[in-house]
């Protein structure tokens, strides 16, 4: 996996899960308090993670399929949560699927989604950062393997 590619996204997906509603038309006054706590904190996982990438690259490691696909779920989830999060568009608070929808019922349903979306792109990020510090790692010595050890221990009343 490509560092790059994943600052790239994960900068468009910052912007999405922060300001993404004004493109609909309903951005409000919520946005200025997504933008700086949910966007900026998404960013910075993401550049850490590209990070961690590009070592596990120099080090001759292969990305583990458990950090593609936990980073894959993240970015589902940060889509998610950036049609289910309101904002204020007049006296009410509004989301993207709500506004599809055009019901109440759906805007309730759409602040309810919100949060689980959103706290699970932030865990599935994080995962994805401890799994791929994990690539980069060299493996473990075996115990046979220890240089200076050799055979079994004597048993204490041998």
């Amino acid at each position: 996996m490509n560092g790059r590619i994943v600052a790239i996204v994960g900068a468009v997906l910052a912007l999405w899960m922060s300001v993404g509603r004004w493109a609909f038309g309903i951005g409000g006054t919520l946005s200025w308090w997504y933008a700086p706590t949910i966007g900026l904190g998404f960013l910075a996982l993401h550049l850490w993670l590209a990070r961690r990438l590009r070592i596990t690259r120099d080090r001759g490691k292969r990305t583990s399929r458990s950090t593609i696909v936990s980073l894959t779920l993240s970015w589902v989830c940060a889509i998610g949560f950036g049609l289910t999060v309101p904002d204020r568009a007049g006296d009410e608070l509004v989301s993207i699927l709500s506004l599809a929808a055009g019901s109440g019922f759906s805007a309730e349903m759409s602040i309810a989604l919100c949060n689980p979306f959103g706290i699970l792109a932030f865990a599935l990020l994080v995962a994805a950062l401890g799994f791929s510090a994990a690539d980069a790692r060299d493996a473990k010595p075996e115990e046979d393997e220890i240089p200076g050890e050799g055979g079994m221990v004597r048993h204490p009343l041998a």
